[in-house]
């Protein structure tokens, strides 16, 4: 299954050099949300489970898959944080809490994927956090890793960034000195980026919010580029590619930004987006897709080339206001984008003319998405909070070919895909279905 010859890319697109054995950022090979192959159309609690996997304290991060290795990150109480209450004056009802959490324990878990065995795990960091998270969808452990089939890095935020090898050798870490704060305690999420020998970490917050480029086999900052126009954030960079140069896309409440890769250099934004952004930019080569799902929502297709401000220029090519994600990231694939909202209406556009082929179409009954959807051959997979997988056929037609339940299962982490496998993390477990 190990083709190195093989490289499956998209124009304009810059993908790591894995093959159809990998899913080693938590968005797939290429950034769009699409396995190299096919996954399973039926399972149950019953049938097609190959292995159950029990994961300890609460994480909502996604998994990654290198070769038979599974990485998954968790924050686990200590004996301490399991005894310590509520902080006096801490905020619940729907908001996060403020002032110092319960000690926990930051772990980079390393799974077998054939067995679901724990090969290995790395307390990266014991510390007690400055603030807490979104009681239902928040963890200290939101932040996915991300790997290139050598180094293995798990970013937990304000707890620092940490890089091991396959094995669980530590090669390096690195504490920023920060102490993010988020809007109303929602807690931190955005995800770590490997290019080639560069590793991207954005920290925007409610206070001084930066990007910075790290060498990936040594920790060294290579370049910082302060965000003024930063605020909180849960989306994170995205690399793509255009006319031979890489750049770097990153979403934001009050403006998209484009950065030149090397240097950090600003090269062009655009203002538009909505408040609260969290899905991930997404690109066919010559238009960039970023997108907005809370107050004033907004989805931006804009085309690249330009530089300098492009708001309100013809660079943004269409915006739609309706049905768009708040948490959920797009999938793009054959010139169509998926949009799914978080309550469980999905979208297919042109990506060139932004024309609906279906907008917000129902999945059969109510459903709540944090998730966000992935692809194989040529279906859609969405994982609901309610356990239910539901099956879209992809194309210009809304058509659901299957629904699969696991019982008493939340999905909130998005799955992964690799060699017809589908890795699913619930609250406490990470299934491989087969």
């Amino acid at each position: 299954m190990r083709l190195a010859v093989l490289l499956f890319t998209l124009p304009g697109w810059v993908a790591m050099a894995s093959d159809a054995g990998d899913w080693p950022q938590w968005r797939g090979p290429d950034w769009n949300g699409i396995a190299r192959g096919d996954a399973p159309l039926h399972w149950s609690d019953r049938e097609h489970i190959k292995w159950k996997a029990e994961i300890s304290g609460r994480g909502f991060s996604s998994p990654v898959v290198w070769g038979d290795k599974i990485f998954v990150t968790t924050s686990v109480p200590t004996p301490t944080g399991q005894t310590e209450a509520e902080p006096a004056g801490s905020r619940r009802f729907g908001f996060g809490s403020r002032g110092p959490q319960p000690e926990q324990k930051f772990v980079l878990m390393c799974l077998d994927r054939k067995t679901g065995k724990l090969l290995w795990e790395r307390v990266a960091k014991v510390a007690t956090p400055h603030e807490g998270y979104h009681p239902q969808y928040g963890s200290f452990a939101s932040n996915s890793p991300v790997t290139d089939g050598k180094h293995v890095i798990a970013f937990f935020g304000s707890r620092g960034v940490y890089c091991y090898d396959l094995d669980g050798k530590k090669i390096w870490e690195k504490d920023f000195g920060l102490q993010l704060r988020m809007f109303n305690g929602f807690g931190e999420g955005s995800w770590p980026t490997l290019e080639g020998n560069t590793l991207l970490l954005l920290f925007d917050h409610e206070g001084e919010s930066f990007l910075a480029a790290l060498d990936k086999s040594t920790g060294r900052e290579l370049w910082r580029v302060a965000r003024p126009d930063g605020n909180t954030n849960w989306s994170g960079p995205v690399v793509i590619s255009y006319a031979g140069k890489k750049q770097i896309i990153v979403s934001a409440s009050r403006k998209v930004h484009a950065y030149d890769f090397e240097t950090g250099k600003p090269l062009w934004e655009c203002a538009g987006l909505g408040q609260n952004t969290i899905p991930a930019p997404v690109t066919d080569g010559s238009l960039v897709f970023v997108m907005s799902g809370f107050r004033n929502p907004n989805l931006l297709a804009i085309r690249l080339g330009r530089n300098g401000d492009l708001t309100g220029t013809d660079a943004v090519v269409w915006q739609n206001q309706r049905g768009n994600s708040y948490t959920a990231s797009p999938v793009l694939s054959d010139g169509k984008l998926y949009v799914l909202t978080d309550s469980g209406m999905l979208s297919c556009f042109d990506a060139k003319t932004g024309k609906a082929y279906y907008q917000q179409q129902r999945l059969g009954k109510p459903y709540n998405f944090k998730a966000s959807p992935v692809a194989a051959g040529g279906k859609l997979y969405l994982a609901s909070e309610e356990g239910d997988v539901i099956v879209v056929n992809m194309g210009e037609k809304f058509e659901v070919v299957a629904t699969n339940t696991l019982e008493n299962q939340t999905f909130i982490g998005s799955p992964a895909i690799v060699d017809g496998e589908i890795y699913l993390r619930g609250q406490n477990a990470l299934f491989c279905i087969r």
